[in-house]
């Protein structure tokens, strides 16, 4: 027999949806009629208090002579009535339903799972403290080795037996050197120009103009030119090295050339790091001398004093040793950005969105490292008399 209208739902055409329970011998017929698919914009639901309740073996079957076509969520309404006959103790028999629905039936979960419940954090600061430690130790060295490779890389170069092409070394040099030339002398110039206007407003008050020339000379070859010049290179350089490696190994490069034997410390790494310590030192220089062009142009402007005084009274109050302090100081900044990108750039993932990451923390890892170097070599200099 059939049961009442509020368990059968009416159809409004000949291919809508619908469907009936009819109660039988056996046990449970359910009756599916018309087009069963998303398109026609009404989603079946089956109640799950729908079945009557049944006795001891007895079964739901399906009479599914009158469907008309059926998608994905044909199988989700059988999947609720799956659902509803466990609880009302019948057997599932899906044999009257198509193959195909069959098949994609039986790929579902007999009942639904419920979600793991969520497992808190436990560990105490300590274990925090000590995981955080343990890595650092580890990146440390990784770090290290990848450094020792780079460097045994460079010895085999200088004897001719390095797998480093000489074309990409080359190529990097001009990246990182004569392309840098137009921003590094504008941040320069203008870093001493400000250095000067400074130092002219307050030497003014104590009639010390001429100590001008001292306080942009030494500041730009011991400090400003050599810090500003390497924030200029993590910027530009490093970020672009550690984009660079970072899209090799989005495209599986990375792989290609470990499972062909090919090292990357002197495939890849070699001919970036060796370009930015070549050409680092020579960007500093230049630099330093831009930087005190800047304070020798507004120092014209300001005070009364012939431009070749100013230049001897430059090489006068500037030791050689200030620009062989800056001079190491900037070889030392180039390892550590060239170094750092390339880490970051191989610790990358392999979306289009790590690439941006990687970058961005390669420019960040560089700045923040260049001003603790600073700091390490200024304590050293204070502690040898530099």
């Amino acid at each position: 027999m059939t049961q009442n209208s509020s368990t059968s739902l009416s159809t409004k055409t000949a291919s809508s949806p619908s469907w009936s329970v009819e109660s039988t011998a056996a046990g449970v017929c359910l009756t599916i009629k018309g087009k069963w698919t998303a398109l026609t914009g009404e989603a079946m639901l089956f109640p799950q208090d729908a079945l009557p309740p049944a006795k001891a073996g007895q079964t739901l079957t399906f009479d599914a002579n009158g469907l008309d076509g059926w998608d994905s969520s044909f199988i989700t309404f059988v999947w609720n009535v799956k659902r509803a006959a466990g609880q009302a103790s019948l057997s599932f028999d899906s044999q009257a339903l198509p193959a195909s629905a069959q098949r994609l039936l039986a790929l579902l979960p007999e009942k639904t799972e419920k979600p793991a419940p969520h497992q808190e954090n436990k560990e105490g600061i300590l274990a925090h403290i000590g995981g955080a430690t343990l890595n650092t130790l580890q990146e440390i060295g990784t770090v290290s080795s990848l450094a020792l490779q780079v460097v045994k890389g460079a010895v085999q170069a200088v004897r001719g037996k390095s797998s480093m092409r000489l074309k990409d070394l080359l190529v990097d040099i001009w990246n990182a050197g004569p392309s840098a030339l137009l921003i590094v002398s504008v941040v320069n110039f203008l870093v001493g120009a400000i250095l000067a206007f400074v130092g002219l407003l307050e030497l003014r008050k104590f009639a010390a103009e001429i100590y001008v020339t001292n306080l942009v000379g030494i500041a730009s070859a011991r400090e400003i030119s050599a810090i500003m010049t390497a924030i200029i290179m993590a910027g530009r350089t490093g970020g672009a090295y550690a984009a660079r490696i970072s899209t090799m190994q989005g495209n599986e490069e990375i792989d290609a050339l470990q499972v062909t034997g090919i090292p990357l410390a002197g495939y890849i790494l070699l001919p970036s790091i060796l370009s930015l310590v070549i050409m680092m030192p020579f960007l500093y220089l230049y630099g330093t001398m831009v930087a005190i062009f800047g304070g020798f142009v507004v120092s014209m402007s300001m005070m009364d004093l012939s431009p070749i005084g100013y230049w001897l009274s430059t090489f006068d109050g500037v030791d050689l040793s200030q620009f062989a302090f800056g001079f190491v100081k900037s070889l030392f900044f180039a390892g550590f950005i060239a170094l750092a990108a390339c880490r970051v750039g191989l610790k990358a993932g392999r979306s289009a969105a790590d690439v941006g990451i990687a970058a961005t923390r390669a420019v960040v890892i560089g700045i923040v490292g260049v001003i603790a170097l600073d700091a390490v070599f200024a304590i050293i200099a204070n502690a040898a008399g530099i």
